[in-house]
C-alpha cells in the first residue's frame, strides 16, 4: 500500500477517535480500541493478525503499567486519607510563613501530587487557600494559582502519576531520567506558573473566599509528621534514580559490579520501590494511626476503582502503538517525521498538544501522542536522557489550553467560584504556561545532554 494511503489511513484513525470521543461520547478505552482495528483492516492486515497485535500491544504494556499505577494509587489513597497531604501544606505554610506561602503552597502541591491524583488533591488543600484568603483578604488567586501549578506540574511530569508512567512505557524510557528531568524542568516551570503567575492575575480578577464553615476541632487534628510524609513520597522516587545512577555506572565500570548493584536495582526497580513505599505507608499512616485491616483494605480498594480505568486507557494506547508498528503506518509515519525539520521533541509536544486541544483529558492525550510517536523514536536510536525528555515534551503538550472539554477546567471554576471567562483567564493561561516553558526548558535541555 503507498505511503499516501497510508497517511490517509491515519488521519482516519485519528479523526474516528475524536469523533467517537467528541461526538458519540465514547469512553476512552473503547474508542481507542475501535480505532485500533479501524487502522488494522483498513491497512491491510489480516483479522487474526489484528487481534495478536490487540494482544501483544495491551498485555504488553500493562505488564509494568497496571503494577506501578495500581501500586502509587493505593499509596495516594492512604496519603490521603490519614490527613498527610494537609500536614505536609500546613507545615510548609509554618515555615515559609503566611507573607511566602503562595511558594509554600507551590511545594505543597508539587509535592502532594507525587502520590495523589490532581484534583484530589486540590480538593484537600483548597480550604488552606480559603483561611489564608479570608485572613490577608487577597483574591483567592493569589494562594490558588501556585497550589495549581505545583498539582498540574507534578501530575504531568513526575511518576508515578499514571501520564508519565504510561508514555515512558509506550516509548520505552527509563524512568529515573524522567523523574530527574520532571524534577529539574518542574521545578522551574511550578514557580512560573504559579507564585509569579498567581500574583500578577490575582491583580486583575479579585475573588473573595467563601465563608467560613464551623467545625469544632480544630482541623490539623492528629495529622501525621511532616517528617514522616516527606520521607514516605520521596522513598520511591530516591530508589528509582538510585537505581538508574547504579545502572549508568555499572555498564562504565563493568569489572566492579556485583552483588551489591544487583540489590540497588532490584529494590530501585519502580515495582519494588513502590512496593516498600506502599508497605511503610500502610503502617506508619495506617495502621499506627489506628486504621482497622478492614479501613485498610475498603481504602485500598476504593483507590483501585479510578486507578482501574487509568490502566485500560494506558492498555489501549499500547495496542494503538503495537497496530501502528505491525501495519507499517508507524513506519510511514516515522519516515515522514523524520524528513521534517523539527526535533523529536518538537513533534512530540505538538501532535500532543493538538490531541490535548482538541479532546480534553490530558492523560488520552499522552497516551495517543506517545503512541504515534514511539514509531519514531525506534529509528532513531536515542540515549535515555533523550527519551525522558520526549517524555517530558509530551507531558508539556498535553497540559496546554485547558478549556471546556476538560473536566479539571470546571473543577476548578467550581471550587474557585469563578465565571467560564475568568477560569480561561486564570486556570487556563497557567496551564499554557506550563505547557509552553515545560516544552522550552526540554528541548533546551536536549542540547544539553
Amino acid at each position: 500500500m503507498s505511503d499516501t494511503a497510508l497517511l490517509g489511513i491515519l488521519v482516519a484513525g485519528i479523526g474516528l477517535l475524536l469523533y467517537l470521543v467528541l461526538c458519540l461520547k465514547l469512553h476512552a478505552f473503547v474508542a481507542l480500541l475501535l480505532s485500533s482495528v479501524f487502522l488494522g483492516l483498513c491497512s491491510g492486515m489480516a483479522p487474526v493478525a489484528v487481534i495478536g497485535s490487540i494482544t501483544e500491544g495491551m498485555g504488553g504494556t500493562l505488564g509494568f503499567v497496571a503494577t506501578v499505577v495500581g501500586m502509587g494509587a493505593i499509596f495516594g489513597q492512604i496519603l490521603e486519607s490519614s490527613g498527610g497531604a494537609e500536614s505536609l501544606s500546613r507545615y510548609l505554610i509554618r515555615r515559609f510563613g503566611k507573607q511566602n506561602a503562595p511558594y509554600a503552597l507551590a511545594v505543597s502541591g508539587f509535592l502532594v501530587a507525587i502520590p495523589v491524583f490532581l484534583d484530589v488533591g486540590f480538593i484537600i488543600l483548597v480550604p488552606i487557600v480559603y483561611a489564608l484568603a479570608r485572613d490577608t483578604r487577597k483574591s483567592l488567586l493569589f494562594y490558588a494559582i501556585p497550589l495549581l501549578a505545583g498539582l498540574a506540574v507534578t501530575h504531568a511530569f513526575i511518576p508515578p502519576t499514571p501520564g508519565p508512567i504510561a508514555v515512558a512505557e509506550l516509548l520505552d524510557a527509563d524512568l529515573g531520567w524522567v523523574v530527574l528531568f520532571g524534577f529539574i524542568i518542574g521545578v522551574s516551570v511550578t514557580f512560573v506558573a504559579g507564585p509569579l503567575f498567581g500574583r500578577v492575575i490575582s491583580r486583575r480578577i479579585y475573588v473573595p473566599a467563601p465563608d467560613a464553615v464551623e467545625q469544632s476541632a480544630p482541623v490539623d487534628t492528629r495529622l501525621p509528621s511532616f517528617r514522616q510524609v516527606l520521607c514516605i513520597i520521596s522513598l520511591p522516587l530516591m530508589l528509582i534514580l538510585a537505581n538508574t545512577v547504579t545502572g549508568v555506572w555499572a555498564k562504565r565500570h563493568p569489572n566492579i559490579a556485583g552483588s551489591g548493584v544487583e540489590f540497588v536495582q532490584f529494590i530501585g526497580h519502580p515495582f519494588i520501590a513502590l512496593l516498600i513505599a506502599t508497605l511503610l505507608a500502610v503502617y506508619f499512616m495506617g495502621v499506627r494511626r489506628g486504621f482497622s485491616r478492614t479501613e485498610l483494605l475498603q481504602l485500598s480498594s476504593k483507590a483501585l476503582a479510578p486507578a482501574g480505568l487509568i490502566i485500560l486507557v494506558t492498555g489501549a494506547g499500547g495496542v494503538l502503538k503495537q497496530l501502528l508498528i505491525d501495519s507499517e503506518i508507524g513506519v510511514m509515519l516515522a519516515e515522514k517525521m523524520s524528513g521534517l525539520a523539527a526535533p523529536p521533541i518538537v513533534l512530540a509536544w505538538l501532535l500532543a498538544a493538538i490531541i490535548r486541544v482538541t479532546q480534553g483529558s490530558a492523560t488520552v492525550a499522552m497516551i495517543t501522542s506517545a503512541g504515534l510517536i514511539a514509531p519514531l523514536l525506534a529509528t532513531l536510536s536515542l540515549s535515555e536522557p533523550h527519551k525522558a525528555l520526549v517524555v517530558i515534551a509530551i507531558a508539556s503538550g498535553a497540559t496546554i489550553l485547558s478549556h471546556v472539554n476538560d473536566s479539571g477546567f470546571w473543577l476548578v471554576g467550581k471550587y474557585l467560584g469563578l465565571s467560564e471567562r475568568q477560569t480561561l483567564q486564570s486556570w487556563t493561561v497557567m496551564e499554557t504556561i506550563i505547557a509552553v516553558l515545560g516544552g522550552l526548558l526540554a528541548l533546551l535541555a536536549s542540547f544539553l545532554v
